[in-house]
């Protein structure tokens, strides 16, 4: 689908549909020369997410579509944003090879914002996955104008980008898992790094890994035929760069459980562990064709968790690349095993400002956050707090989980330093699991992104949520790094 945006004092092309949007008991603005039947105007209301369609009398639309945007005195992002993927599907469902959404509502300092969110949600709401099947027909929608004031159209190009950025991510996380190997991530990451600017690949790889004495990463691989590789991508801006922030996302391609094998049941759901991954990936994609001022290092710690002969065992000891021997009590609990190297890799090689890691880490964020919400904690409150902000600010809501000593002492190993999951009635798993890889980050400023609830399964907004992957994280993370 080709995008373009343009000014609503230009005049308006023709089109297969146009797309207006009204306030509740308010008449959408049309076009120079476009005309409807006035019983369609008489008969839309403008409550929130309320379509009318009907043909145009006159002008160069083929079909109205009238979309409301509800009675609210302030619009909000959120709004437009499903409003945007109303737009697109609709679009699609009507058979419309070209569409223009034309934003002439009045929007006062927000434009900007808005214009962002109509343009991610537009391009979100178009999102389908369709390359395995063999009777799938091509998308219909070929061309997507955006119309509207100088401030909507920067806010229009920056969505663009970031609905793409979220496209890709939710890509990677619906492809299948024998599709989307650990070598596949790398892959996708290569092909990133090649288009992006400002851009550079490094891929550790098992070898290597054992010279850095990452064992606890290397042990969650031992039962796969597919090697491990730890992703390191970097961004470095045209100018003096102000910060160094680490983004870290787990990028378990699948996860059986390894010897600690999960249910049968859904275990085809467990593609998505690598959710995390494909977060920072996406955010990556993002940072090509956006203009950041901090140097942004990405690692994706990217394996399979399988039983064989050779995999890790329940009661086995490893060693982490910072010297922490680790009581591998579950081997299902492998997320916070490959993270830990990562981690330590950061503290060690790249000594970030702030590192933020991402990861389907726990079943118990699901059961106290749900789906449409992460969890997060850390050691600095001011990244917390800037976490929660954003948020806010892109709708994937953040929402604070405490990190106390006594998740602390739940960690402890009794063989080893650190035993990887904590004793059967202590609870708060997400707590621990955050508390377990706090062991990995020293002294610098760091929160722990749990997403196992938000990665998939969500409700459906119009733009995400269903069966299939969200892209949680690309969004979330785009808007940290520009805050500064």
């Amino acid at each position: 689908m080709k995008l373009s945006i343009k000014n609503t004092s230009q005049i308006l092309s023709k089109t297969d549909l146009l797309v207006l949007f009204a306030r509740k008991g308010s008449t959408p603005k049309l076009p120079k020369g476009v005309k409807v039947p006035p019983l369609a105007l008489k008969s839309f209301k403008g409550n929130e997410r309320e379509m009318r369609l009907t043909d145009a009398t006159a002008g160069p639309a083929g079909r109205i579509l009238m979309i409301g945007v509800g009675d609210k005195k302030q619009l909000d992002p959120e709004t437009l944003r499903r409003c945007g993927a109303l737009a697109a599907k609709k679009a699609e469902k009507t058979s419309s090879a070209s569409a223009a959404v034309w934003f002439d509502l009045p929007s006062g300092r927000q434009t900007e914002a808005l214009g962002q969110a109509l343009a991610e949600g537009a391009v979100m709401g178009a999102y389908r996955l369709s390359d395995f099947q063999s009777t799938a027909k091509p998308a219909t929608l070929k061309r997507l104008t955006f119309y509207g004031n100088n401030e909507f159209k920067v806010g229009a190009k920056y969505g663009q980008v970031i609905g793409h950025a979220n496209c890709l991510a939710r890509r990677l996380k619906d492809t299948p898992g024998n599709l989307m190997r650990p070598r596949d991530l790398v892959s996708e990451a290569k092909k990133i790094a090649k288009a992006g600017r400002h851009l550079s690949i490094k891929v550790i790889d098992e070898k290597a890994m054992h010279y850095l004495g990452m064992g606890s990463l290397l042990s969650v691989s031992k039962g796969s035929s597919e090697p491990a590789y730890l992703i390191h991508l970097v961004y470095k801006p045209k100018k003096k760069s102000t910060r160094k922030i680490c983004l870290v996302g787990k990028g378990l391609t699948f996860d059986s459980g390894g010897i600690s094998l999960k249910p049968g049941g859904k275990m085809d759901e467990m593609k998505y562990d690598m959710s995390g991954g494909a977060a920072v990936l996406g955010a990556f994609k993002a940072l090509t064709e956006l203009d950041v001022d901090a140097e942004v290092h990405g690692l994706i710690p990217t394996s399979e968790n399988l039983p064989d002969g050779l995999a890790v065992k329940p009661g086995d000891l490893v060693t982490a690349m910072n010297g922490l021997s680790i009581e591998v009590l579950n081997t299902d609990a492998e997320g916070r095993l490959i993270l830990a190297d990562a981690l330590s890799y950061a503290q060690e090689k790249i000594k970030p400002d702030a590192m933020i890691d991402l990861a389907t880490l726990t079943g118990a964020v699901v059961m106290a956050l749900g789906h449409e919400l992460s969890g997060v904690m850390g050691n600095n409150q001011t990244v917390i707090d800037d976490l929660v902000a954003s948020g806010k600010r892109t709708g994937e809501l953040v929402w604070p989980l405490p990190m106390h000593d006594v998740h602390q002492k739940e960690m402890k190993g009794k063989v080893g330093d650190l035993r990887n999951i904590s004793s059967p009635g202590a609870g708060a798993g997400s707590s621990t699991g955050g508390a377990f890889l706090s062991n990995f980050v020293g002294e610098i400023p760091w929160a722990h992104l749990d997403i196992a609830g938000s990665a998939w399964g969500a409700a459906d907004r119009d733009y995400q949520g269903g069966a299939k992957g969200t892209g949680v994280g690309v969004r979330l993370l785009i808007d940290y790094l520009q805050q500064g």
